[in-house]
């Protein structure tokens, strides 16, 4: 009798012990699930919050500004050359292109707190029509000067036809950083505001 209950208690504890490493696996593969998905939500809200400031850093570059002549909104020819003397950015953009449109407020604000150390931006559009630019213009209350360029001649000058792009020329008219892709306020203060104390 002792015998056959002490193998009935076996019994039983070899079947617990077989339901229970059945289950092991299963536990270690909820666990790592968790895991995942912890991750997955820590990576997603990251990305998230990055690309709201997200910028392309610029390559320091030396060469010569290209010759470029084009008008203004009011039909007024405007020259790279008209700006030596002074840091300049030239900002190719449409109004078609989301980081263009996403970074205008940025180089706005920055126009106005640097243009009285020497500072002009130039935003130069892509072959949209006048009316559209204007209107553009109006609603995100650029100041800056917006030049027209219905052949792209700026993006062939500068070899990028890239949307947004964006160059850096110095006093001397030398191209020493270039862009392409948008810009945060960070990255102009890291890189062109050392060029203005200079």
């Amino acid at each position: 009798m002792q015998v056959e209950a002490l193998n009935n208690m076996n019994n039983r504890g070899m079947v617990a012990r077989k339901k229970i490493s059945h289950y092991i696996p299963l536990l270690f593969i909820g666990i790592g699930l968790i895991i995942i998905g912890f991750v997955a939500i820590k990576l997603i809200s990251y990305g998230s919050s990055s690309t709201r400031d997200y910028s392309v850093i610029p390559a320091k570059v030396s060469f010569p500004a290209p010759e470029l002549i084009l008008e203004d909104l009011n039909g007024n020819k405007v020259s790279l050359a008209d700006f030596r003397q002074q840091i300049l950015l030239i900002n190719n953009w449409a109004i078609w292109c989301p980081p263009c449109k996403a970074e205008m407020p940025t180089l706005e604000r920055y126009f106005m707190d640097h243009r009285d150390q020497g500072f002009a931006l130039l935003g130069i559009n892509a072959g949209d029509p006048l009316d559209q630019v204007s209107g553009f213009v109006n609603d995100y209350v650029i100041t800056f000067p917006v030049l027209l360029d219905p052949h792209n001649t700026a993006m062939a000058a500068f070899n990028n036809d890239n949307l947004p792009n964006s160059y850096v020329i110095d006093r001397d008219g030398n191209v020493v950083l270039a862009w392409t892709g948008p810009i945060n306020r960070e990255m102009l203060e890291k890189y062109v505001t050392p060029l203005l104390e200079q």
